[in-house]
């Protein structure tokens, strides 16, 4: 009989690592331990919420790194992704999904399926499982502080961590749409995606001004020298960084035409549909540690935003995750305990897609484990192969950090592959998009002879 594989973490890597051995008859026990044990972010007891943003980000896998990840997933069978595609909301060229559906979703297939079960507990200690128990350990950045101390003992290593956090949630019926307007940037997607306020020059300057004066959460002493996470920055950290840096950011105003004004706004503010009714919409790239209070005060300062209600308010948490090209291996097996694999965000990937994409691997590899056969690495040119060669080995030890799938991560073209010849006869390098394009189309042909 085959040995039910542990997996500690119900969030989107785990899950999606479930999902993956269950669909192979591999018996799965799923420990969650919520709502025994809360966090600070969550705010159900549904398996695989999404805390941070209800986006996927880019679905373009013609030339995004994160599209191509996301149709890699697509061609392996992912749940998380079909869950996805199937609670999708309006968001241009992105992904966003409906949070309360998709993750009802994924919590309803976690708990009907034959070969799972679900156990609602915390796991304190690896040291509960014997070395021959398969363990799959993805807990994400909120892992306990019981846990994170039986990690740290087995390593022999500090944990690492970085700050993340978290943008607001507004009611739709609670914004002026006489100053603010429906379109995507450069009218992506329907072309009516997001919803637009605009800032003149002296209002975004009082906006920016206010935002930095702001009270702001204050760090314990122990977390004073933890960094910010660079994809999820408070956005008035940015703004210390220069007046005008949101501006080439979140607030930038390009592609965008306001239809109430024959004025270019000096930057804009975009909400992004956050459920499937329509009723909440999020503040895209506002993440802030501003206090609830001046969250209040500062954000109705935006045009359109002047009596806005708010869902949730942003807010600031602290994310852990493991040196990972120290302690594991080619299979993210723990080279001291082979028997427990890392996955998700602990791993130091960063972002939903990019955490289901480990779990699913981990699934995979716990699958051939169990089959007892052999996991052949998924080529170093697809976006799977590239961020598994980013956490077990292609970062430095010393300056690992989170890492987003990005084209930076994948083999470059070869000296051949990288000229190409024009229509009349001549030789031009691959540059810009045509270079990603050519990249992401390698990466999808190589998952597909590899998933064969």
């Amino acid at each position: 009989m085959t040995k039910p594989v542990h997996i500690i973490g119900g969030g989107l890597a785990g899950t999606e690592a479930a999902w993956q051995l269950a669909e192979q008859q591999v018996p799965v026990i799923l420990h969650e331990m919520r709502p025994e044990h809360g966090t600070e972010v969550h705010k159900t007891e549904h398996l695989a919420e999404l805390v941070c943003s209800n986006s996927f980000r880019s679905d373009d896998h013609q030339a995004n790194a994160v599209g191509v990840l996301h149709q890699e997933m697509r061609q392996l069978n992912s749940l998380i992704m079909r869950i996805a595609d199937k609670h999708a909301v309006p968001a241009g060229g992105a992904l966003a999904v409906d949070r309360d559906g998709f993750a009802m979703a994924v919590s309803q297939v976690m708990d009907n399926h034959p070969m799972i079960t679900v156990k609602r507990e915390e796991v304190p200690s690896l040291d509960i499982f014997s070395d021959d128990t398969p363990v799959i350990v993805a807990t994400g950045p909120l892992t306990s502080s019981q846990l994170a101390h039986s990690i740290r003992s087995l390593t022999g290593e500090d944990d690492l961590a970085f700050f993340d956090a978290i943008a607001p949630i507004i009611h739709r019926d609670s914004l002026d749409m006489s100053k603010a307007w429906f379109q995507s940037r450069y009218d992506k997607g329907s072309g009516k995606d997001y919803i637009n306020c605009p800032l003149d020059e002296q209002q975004y300057a009082d906006f920016i001004a206010a935002m930095l004066a702001a009270e702001k959460i204050v760090f314990h002493e122990w977390e004073a020298n933890t960094p910010y996470f660079e994809g999820c920055m408070p956005i008035e950290v940015m703004a210390e960084r220069g007046h005008d840096t949101p501006r080439f950011g979140p607030m930038k105003p390009v592609g965008l035409t306001n239809p109430n004004s024959d004025k270019r706004p000096h930057a804009v503010i975009q909400l992004r549909q956050d459920n499937a009714l329509g009723t909440l919409f999020n503040m895209v790239g506002f993440q802030t540690k501003m206090k609830y209070a001046e969250q209040v005060r500062v954000f109705r300062m935006i045009p359109g935003l002047e009596n806005a209600e708010f869902a949730r308010l942003g807010g600031l948490h602290r994310n852990t995750f493991i040196r990972s090209p120290v302690l594991l291996d080619s299979q993210l097996r723990l080279k001291s305990r082979p028997n427990i694999r890392f996955a998700g965000q602990i791993t130091g990937v960063e972002g939903y897609v990019e955490s289901a994409a480990t779990g699913l691997m981990a699934g995979r590899m716990a699958t051939a484990e169990a089959n007892d056969t052999a996991f052949t690495q998924p080529p170093a040119e697809t976006a799977h192969g590239a961020l598994l060669h980013h956490i077990t080995g292609g970062a430095e030890s010393d300056s690992f950090q989170p890492m987003n799938i990005n084209f930076g991560l994948f083999p470059p073209p070869s000296e051949s592959e990288s000229v190409v010849i024009t229509a009349n006869g001549k030789r031009r390098k691959l540059k810009g998009v045509d270079r990603k394009a050519f990249m992401a189309n390698r990466a999808l042909n190589a998952l597909a002879s590899w998933s064969a």
